[in-house]
């Protein structure tokens, strides 16, 4: 659930449109960037300062280790990252990950008898027995309409079967939503491809009309520029940049370009009728909810990006001086669990990397996904169940698509089908860096019902793949920054259980009364109506509240 950069251009396209682009490209005289480790670079953490000691609305991580648990000794803990795939190669990933003792690498013999078999550092649900893996996948509600087109193909709901009324009422929504979102997508595509030429040509002519290699913040503000179109691409360009978060110009094509790539992988993979990875690959039964052993054990996968940032702001190495800090001290492991591709996850594959997870001795479980349609939501409520009875905290991103979840769906849900709250369930929005306006992300969904608190998820520095790191965006990265707290909680203090980490992190959570605007429109609102709590979470108040339960 991180937010693609491309997604949030609007007003910088409007700023670059007309005649300051035209201007731009005739002028003749006036995603996010990895880095390799670079020694301890937590300082572009801003998540981890304490809003009351360095103003700045993060959970006040150094805050606590400085003040508070200096003195005390961690205990292990096992926090599951069920999502894309992980590097565990990564240098400040590698010593975290967790170890199935039971378990003798590479021999192909299930020694433990869990069912799966060299599952050393935890499974992959989307993997085949030949070691192939599906990366695209398909939407819910793709696969929805294709079942339902033919199932119900020539029927109404006055001809369809009383037993069969139900599936159809899913199907014939599903099916509005499809059209809607294909339209939306097709017509996305055609913007993004037609800008990606027109932007490329505008970078080298304001480059050249600069006299500069390199547009960056510095250079475009310090900029001497007496034509007024070439003034107006100028802002164009700055407000672009910081709503994509790209560094210079450079990183802006970057994303622009993958951002094309992705809304044609949306096209033909996403919202595509006929297009079926998993048949071939993992050859089980999709619809068959009670099949737990399939997969295989590469944690890898196509693209562990996503996994890898997720997991890097729980737990990254925070004694090697290399990288980033996690927020979770050693000994916190982070288990690997692959169950999120490129489209959305199967209800089947969630339930079963939840059970993965409990069984296997998991504490805490991340869970930075979503989606609007869920036909096998029984079984993912009775996973969250058996997480309950096993004492397991499930924590949960809130979603992306700034809607008010008091009215839109998103699963898996914040409540159980009766409507009653799910015990052991945190579900998180994300906040961004300046206590003002824009303290709420403007892509985060919100709810006073259904999101239970905010943390941090707006340009949240983390690993990337290949030992390198990067800013990412999205309640994907709120979510883990929720579910490292919880680790340090259960690490300092073992006796409490799933329920009190929930209860502490959303009591402790710092209420905030700014006028911010709602997520994806213009209204100004109190931000403590736009979550349970009304507030974002705070680990320095967590702990002494844990402190203090504790004794």
């Amino acid at each position: 659930m991180t937010i693609p950069p491309f997604r949030r251009w609007s007003l910088a396209v409007a700023l670059l449109a007309g005649p300051a682009l035209a201007q731009a490209q005739s002028v003749n005289a006036p995603s996010t960037t990895a880095t390799p480790p670079a020694g301890d670079m937590s300082a572009a953490q801003w998540y981890l300062k304490d809003p009351q000691l360095d103003n700045v609305p993060g959970v006040g991580a150094n805050r606590a280790y400085a003040e508070i648990l200096k003195n005390l000794v961690p205990t292990p803990v096992v926090v599951a990252v069920i999502d894309s795939g992980i590097d565990t190669a990564h240098v400040d990933l590698k010593p975290v990950l967790w170890r199935n003792r039971g378990e003798i690498p590479g021999n192909g013999i299930d020694d433990d008898k869990n069912g799966y078999v060299d599952d050393v550092h935890g499974w992959n649900f989307l993997g085949g027995p030949d070691g192939r893996n599906v990366n695209a996948e398909t939407l819910e509600m793709t696969r929805i309409v294709a079942a339902g087109r033919k199932r119900f193909k020539g029927l109404t709901a006055k001809t369809v079967k009383p037993v069969d009324k139900a599936d159809f009422v899913l199907y014939e929504k599903a099916e509005k939503a499809y059209k809607a979102r294909l339209k939306e997508e097709i017509e996305r595509n055609q913007q993004v491809e037609s800008m990606t030429g027109p932007i490329t040509d505008m970078v080298a002519a304001m480059k050249q009309a600069l006299g500069t290699d390199k547009l960056d913040t510095v250079a475009l503000r310090n900029a001497k520029a007496d034509d007024p179109n070439l003034k107006r691409a100028i802002a164009g360009m700055l407000e672009m940049m910081r709503q994509t978060g790209a560094a210079d110009s450079d990183a802006l094509l970057k994303q622009l370009n993958e951002g094309a790539k992705q809304e044609r992988s949306l096209l033909d993979n996403s919202l595509n009728l006929n297009f079926d990875p998993r048949a071939d690959i993992v050859k089980d039964n999709p619809n068959d909810v009670t099949q737990r052993y399939y997969g295989n054990n590469d944690l890898h996968g196509p693209d562990p990006m996503h996994g890898t940032h997720v997991a890097g702001i729980i737990a990254a190495v925070r004694t090697n001086n290399v990288g980033i800090q996690g927020l979770a001290p050693d000994p916190v492991r982070i288990m690997v669990v692959r169950a999120v591709p490129d489209g959305d996850e199967r209800d089947k594959d969630v339930a079963n990397a939840i059970r993965y997870a409990v069984d296997n001795g998991a504490q805490i479980i991340n869970m930075s996904f979503g989606k609007e349609f869920s036909p096998q939501r029984p079984a993912v409520e009775a996973a969250y169940k058996y997480a309950a009875q096993k004492g397991v905290l499930l924590v949960h991103a809130a979603g992306n698509e700034n809607h008010n979840l008091d009215t839109e769906e998103n699963y898996p849900a914040s409540f159980y089908m009766n409507n009653t709250t799910v015990p052991n369930l945190l579900t998180v929005g994300a906040s961004g860096p300046l206590d003002n306006s824009h303290l709420t992300a403007d892509f985060s969904n919100y709810s006073h019902k259904g999101v239970d608190v905010f943390a941090p998820g707006v340009n949240i520095y983390s690993t990337l793949p290949g030992s390198v790191y990067g800013n990412e965006s999205g309640t994907s990265m709120a979510s883990p920054v929720t579910a490292g707290v919880a680790a340090v909680l259960k690490s300092y203090f073992p006796k409490l259980t799933a329920t009190d980490l929930k209860r502490i992190i959303m009591q402790s959570a710092q209420v905030h009364h700014t006028k911010v605007q709602t997520p994806g429109g213009e209204k100004l609102v109190d931000f403590s109506t736009l979550s349970v709590t009304g507030g974002v979470v705070d680990m320095y108040e967590a702990v002494k509240l844990a402190q203090k339960a504790s004794l």
